[in-house]
């Protein structure tokens, strides 16, 4: 998320640019040990806003499912699965999946009992960005539409969302994609993504 942090603080955004150990806790754990911490280095008088890539939208939504940020502004997610994963469906039972994703990777799957799909609709400003590019094509396989190597792009939506795009990048590069920043900020500006912007240079 370097560059991501960089260019929102050119935008004179204040950044917290959080890492957590995504593969050794739960989604509830790993709510509570990362958001709390990142909540404290922001200023009090300060609106609040967050941008997630992958499994950090789905840590803010358990977040917010229990708790309320006073100041919370909007939201951007990048390849979130928000309705979980087919990748987990197949592959949660082969061996080494659990020690390469952790406990929460194996909670992101499709079914009814997944995280994802117990935590209801978002209640919250977001908007969500969707890849529809893969550098996974084994992965790809066993997704049934349009994907971003890791999650499909209906995958990716969420009831009472703002906004949703799709945009030509892979799902482990889309936070580096200099026109997917670019949206990124627009969004947390507006309220909304350039659409004028995607048409005139569809490139990404």
């Amino acid at each position: 998320m370097k560059k991501l942090n960089i260019e929102l603080q050119k935008e004179n955004f204040q950044t917290v640019n959080v890492d957590y150990p995504s593969r050794d806790y739960t989604i509830e754990k790993l709510a509570k040990i990362a958001i709390p911490p990142a909540l404290k280095q922001c200023s009090s008088h300060d609106e609040i806003n967050f941008v997630t890539h992958s499994l950090g939208g789905i840590l803010v939504r358990q977040y917010l499912s229990n708790h309320a940020i006073p100041k919370l502004g909007r939201v951007v997610m990048l390849g979130p699965p928000n309705q979980g994963s087919e990748v987990v469906d197949k592959l949660k039972r082969i061996p080494g999946f659990h020690f390469i994703n952790g406990d929460a990777g194996v909670q992101l799957g499709t079914g009814d009992m997944s995280i994802p799909n117990q935590l209801g609709p978002a209640n919250f400003d977001v908007g969500i960005i969707a890849g529809t590019e893969s550098i996974n094509l084994i992965l790809s396989i066993i997704i049934p539409s349009t994907d971003d190597g890791k999650v499909s792009v209906a995958r990716t939506k969420l009831e009472g969302m703002h906004d949703h795009i799709e945009m030509e990048t892979s799902h482990p590069f889309m936070m580096k994609n200099k026109k997917v920043i670019a949206q990124v900020i627009h969004y947390l500006k507006y309220g909304n993504f350039e659409r004028k912007k995607l048409q005139q240079d569809p490139e990404t």
